[in-house]
């Protein structure tokens, strides 16, 4: 899928253009499917090259979204149950404070400071 990471990765609308042909030729036999999705939809898939590059960016990458539910996962599971809504959000939240969150280039973020947390369980 490298190909295709090329057309969405690519600088300009025209070297998207010109990635997308390229793996239309390379990958159209195989799947035809695809091909005919990405070029039904493509005004809509590329309209987001009117956006600078860096937040093109940020609308195609969810690794730091996935990361970051990860993260909560790990707090949350060592409960299997909390006595109301409100607990385990006070447990989220108490518990953001000391998750990293890590940036696209791997650059750890500061941690984000809460207001002291009382426990509701």
């Amino acid at each position: 899928m490298q190909d295709l990471k090329k057309v969405y990765q690519a600088l300009t609308l025209e070297e998207a253009e010109l990635a997308f042909e390229q793996f239309k030729e390379s990958w159209g036999s195989k799947y035809p499917i695809i091909i005919r999705s990405w070029e039904k939809n493509w005004t809509k898939l590329m309209a987001y090259f009117k956006y600078p590059y860096e937040i093109r960016k940020l609308i195609y990458t969810t690794n730091t979204i996935e990361d970051y539910h990860r993260q909560l996962r790990k707090v949350t599971k060592t409960k299997n149950a909390y006595p109301t809504d409100e607990a385990l959000l006070n447990n989220i939240l108490c518990n953001n404070g000391y998750i990293k969150e890590m940036d696209q280039a791997g650059k750890e973020l500061e941690k984000v400071h809460l207001p002291t947390c009382h426990i509701l369980w």
